[in-house]
């Protein structure tokens, strides 16, 4: 389970975590620069502030045009790994940058990028991001077309018996978890439905049991 604090209180940023710590595997941290996506967010900065009040694994999701330009600033800032967007392009350099910064490396893919488009890369990576939702705002609806794609992602990993996480994010909740996670997802982030809870913990908790009934 990794709640994202896209979804949380950035006035109470501390507080929010402590909220959902007890139920929460990692940290999904949103990092969207304007130009990838059309919205903007947190940078390293916030990283190490997250960092200072929490000992969670921080996973960054890089929503940039020039993510290889800031790896090594969310390194020192206190990030455990990073993902890109196989989008963006230059993606053997990026995951080369990312084991030279001792980051573990993600990759993501949006909803209307094929599967194929990472397939070359699984034996490189630790995680496989694929969007539920187009990326650049929280609260959107999940997209149950890209299922098929998340089965892809998991057969093929499980056949090549690679330690590669699948992670889904966009539109999870208690009614969703269970799709996803029957489809061979073994990360989930959810932010609306857990922060917008009034007992974050508890949400998460709920997507979690959902999810484990269904676990392929």
């Amino acid at each position: 389970m990794a709640p994202s604090l896209l979804s949380a209180d950035f006035a109470a940023l501390g507080r929010e975590i402590e909220r959902v710590a007890p139920e929460a595997d990692w940290l999904h941290l949103d990092v969207m620069d304007g130009h990838f996506v059309p919205n903007l967010t947190i940078g390293p900065p916030v990283v190490a502030a997250i960092r200072r009040r929490s000992e969670l694994y921080l996973d960054c999701h890089l929503m940039m045009t020039n993510p290889g330009d800031y790896l090594e600033a969310f390194r020192r800032a206190g990030a455990d790994s990073c993902t890109v967007h196989v989008e963006v392009g230059g993606t053997s350099e990026l995951l080369d940058a990312l084991r030279e910064c001792q980051l573990g490396v993600g990759l993501a893919l949006n909803p209307e990028t094929p599967f194929e488009a990472v397939d070359p890369w699984l034996e490189r990576i630790d995680l496989l991001l694929v969007m539920t939702v187009r990326p650049g705002f929280g609260g959107q609806s999940f997209m149950a077309e890209v299922l098929p794609k998340i089965e892809a992602a998991s057969r093929a990993i499980a056949e090549r018996r690679l330690p590669v996480v699948v992670e889904v994010d966009g539109g999870i909740d208690a009614t969703t978890a269970g799709r996803v996670a029957a489809a061979g997802a073994r990360m989930l982030v959810a932010g609306s439905a857990i922060f917008g809870a009034d007992d974050p913990a508890a949400a998460a908790a709920a997507i979690r049991r959902a999810a484990d009934r269904e676990a392929a």
